[in-house]
Formats: structure tokens, sequence, C-alpha cells
């Protein structure tokens, strides 16, 4: 099951995408806990694929950021030898506080040292 996050399936998928590049590149992002429970799969799959480290993987990797290639580097250069040994749950979630206009619940999903 998935969320759908109140948006239609193309605008949530750039969504998703967007904040999975950020993820990746900056090893950290503040949003709203649901969106950073979505967005945990698929950092957790990237960096599989990274370990994978196959020609299919880098390709399917490619196909889910919009062919951005400096994520993809990142992902099978930096953090997929950062992860070897570890089994899965790259990422954490730390909550924060309400957001003051709407209340949301605001996290902080980083990548595990």
């Amino acid at each position: 099951m998935y969320r759908k996050l109140g948006r239609k399936s193309s605008v949530r998928k750039s969504m998703l995408a967007g904040i999975t590049k950020d993820v990746i590149m900056n090893e950290y992002v503040v949003t709203t806990e649901a969106r950073a429970k979505e967005v945990r799969k698929f950092v957790d799959k990237m960096i599989t694929y990274g370990k994978d480290g196959s020609l299919v993987s880098r390709r399917r990797a490619l196909a889910f950021v919009n062919n951005d290639k400096a994520v993809v580097d990142k992902v099978f250069n930096e953090l997929a030898p950062r992860y070897e040994s570890r089994n899965g749950g790259y990422t954490r979630i730390i909550k924060l506080n309400e957001r003051k206009g709407d209340d949301a619940l605001t996290v902080r999903l980083e990548l595990v040292q």
C-alpha cells in the first residue's frame, strides 16, 4: 500500500523523485511525516541499486531520478560503499515540531552514518 498524498499520480511521482534526489545529495531533508515515510522506501531502493552495481541497476536508478547523473554517481560511488555491510535501514526519521500554517508534523529524514 502507498500514500496518495493528495496528488495525482504524475505529480506524486515527480514530487517523490525530487525529495529522493534532495535526500541523496544533501543527506537530509526536512518535510512532513507522511512524505518522509513514503520517500524512505525510494531512498532505500536507490542505495540497494547502488550496492548491486550492475548496468541494469544504474539504468533503473537513472530512470527514477529523471536522468540526473550526479545523483546516480553519488549513490553508486559514495553511498553504496558506505553501506556495504548494512542490510537495509539506510534512513532515519527524527520528529521535529508542527508546522505553523497547517499544524502538520515536520520531520528530518536523514541518511544513517
